[in-house]
């Protein structure tokens, strides 16, 4: 372990006095699956400290910010159970937790900034900015800004307001030298300041950038560690370039390994599923999801891969945090979720489903659901799969003659196998798994069948599909009189078939 990881620890264990921490989305779109792996981690630590997790909505992109998109994102975080102790829902001292309702604020700090020489008045044009970009890309250079306001005089720039050009405020960067900073999970990373942009601070309109805004705010709402994905690490510079400017002191810098694709990209909807409502609706269990993003950054250690929440902010410690990204495997994602299922009772399971709208059959017996329920349990992987998996003990799907005849045979020996086999099931007594496995193995060893040729067609017949729950089970819930008018429609078919 280095020097520098254990002097983090040191210096961040003098931190943890007050701890403050934040997630700050943006509402631009659904809720996203990131937005909740970065909020887990942010939540699980200010609750291993006793401290204070906040929720910042930063919705300076007035084009595509919307207030559905904020409640989505509210909505989603309370139902994965990370709810926060500051927000725009529980205002505290260093309100309001809106950035659009901050705006003034970032403007007098954008002032301090000109007025001690860590900024500069920038008046180009969007027209010579994208010329500029062109000819750096042409010549296979660095994009960013050349620095050319940063030279005007008193008078020049007197002499643009005076004639109400519109300017952006830009950080000035050192043009020599190094910024460093302590990232409690990657060490020291270093930056050349000729390489850091002279980044906008206050558009033309009086808005702020992300920069500007998440730096004053995370100062005036005393946040103590700024826990983030590591897409952030090279705008961090910036943000210590800023605490400096001001003279204010820098928060804990922690970054997150991203979310990645099988491929190593970056997780996007075009791969994956990122909306934290696609993972509702589909039924997954807010536990499993809850883990699975943790698995993603972090490990509670002995090869533990199933944990609760609780368990996690128990033995949260960045000690245990993960460098690499991680992909995001929905195969995992989905074993996880079905171990969290099958560890469920029935009768717990059966609440679940019905309490968060995974059923439209809320009229059926409870018994009778709860029998079915212990058939298809251990097969399911979502919630959702309860109706999908069920459907036919409440009506009869259509299916086609092809799908009840075995593998190498034909329609008029299904035919055949299901005309003998009908005496078999009429005179069952008693309609019970036991009796009817009993009955069929009889008849196959009486007959000399293969039981793969009576089986298949019986179940297509009772279930109308090859893959179903367990065949005797399902014929004791359905019962005698609805099972051998199903296997009549089936010899029907058959014979019509043939």
């Amino acid at each position: 372990m280095s020097f520098y990881f254990l002097q983090g620890i040191k210096d961040m264990s003098q931190k943890l006095q007050n701890v403050r921490v934040r997630s700050a989305p943006s509402p631009t779109g659904d809720p996203h699956v990131g937005t909740a792996y970065v909020s887990l981690f942010n939540y699980a630590f200010a609750k291993n400290a006793g401290g204070t997790f906040i929720l910042r909505i930063e919705d300076t992109d007035r084009s595509r910010s919307s207030k559905e998109s904020e409640e989505a994102i509210m909505r989603s975080l309370r139902w994965l159970g990370l709810e926060w102790d500051e927000g725009p829902d529980k205002e505290g001292d260093p309100g309001p937790y809106r950035q659009s309702e901050r705006f003034g604020i970032y403007s007098k700090y954008g002032q301090k900034l000109l007025e001690n020489g860590s900024a500069y008045r920038c008046f180009c044009t969007s027209e010579r900015l994208a010329a500029l970009r062109k000819t750096q890309q042409a010549q296979k250079r660095p994009t960013g800004y050349d620095g050319l306001c940063r030279a005007l005089g008193e008078d020049e720039i007197e002499q643009k307001m005076a004639q109400n050009e519109p300017y952006t405020i830009r950080l000035k960067v050192p043009a020599e030298g190094e910024t460093s900073y302590e990232d409690y999970i990657r060490g020291t990373i270093t930056f050349r300041n000729p390489e850091i942009d002279d980044q906008v601070l206050l558009k033309s309109d009086g808005f702020p950038t992300y920069h500007l805004a998440n730096v004053v705010d995370d100062h005036l709402m005393e946040i103590s560690h700024v826990i983030r994905a590591e897409e952030w690490i090279t705008s961090t510079p910036k943000h210590v370039l800023l605490y400096n400017a001001f003279g204010w002191e820098q928060p804990a810098f922690i970054h997150l390994p991203l979310l990645r694709n099988k491929d190593k990209s970056k997780i996007s909807k075009r791969k994956n599923p990122v909306s934290l409502d696609w993972y509702r609706e589909k039924g997954y269990l807010k536990e499993a999801l809850l883990n699975f993003l943790a698995l993603m950054g972090w490990s509670i250690g002995a090869e533990r891969e199933k944990f609760t929440l609780q368990e996690m902010v128990t033995h949260f410690s960045w000690e245990r945090a993960k460098k690499s990204g991680p992909v995001f495997d929905l195969q995992k994602l989905d074993w996880l979720n079905g171990e969290y299922i099958r560890a469920m009772s029935p009768d717990e399971l059966l609440d679940r489903i019905v309490e968060e709208g995974y059923t439209d059959y809320t009229d059926v017996p409870r018994r009778k659901l709860l029998s079915i329920m212990e058939l298809v349990q251990d097969r399911m992987k979502t919630l959702s799969e309860f109706d999908e998996s069920i459907g036919f003990f409440f009506a009869r799907e259509p299916y086609d003659a092809e799908t009840l005849i075995p593998k190498k045979k034909d329609a008029s020996f299904t035919a055949e196998v299901l005309e003998a086999l009908k005496d078999t099931l009429e005179g069952v007594e008693d309609w019970t798994t036991e009796s009817l496995e009993q009955a069929l193995q009889a008849f196959c060893e009486e007959g000399g069948w293969k039981r793969r040729d009576v089986y298949m067609p019986l179940r297509v017949a009772i279930t109308c599909r090859r893959v179903s729950t367990p065949l005797f089970e399902t014929m004791e819930i359905l019962g005698k009189k609805e099972c051998l008018v199903r296997f009549q429609e089936a010899v029907e078919k058959c014979e019509n078939k043939g």
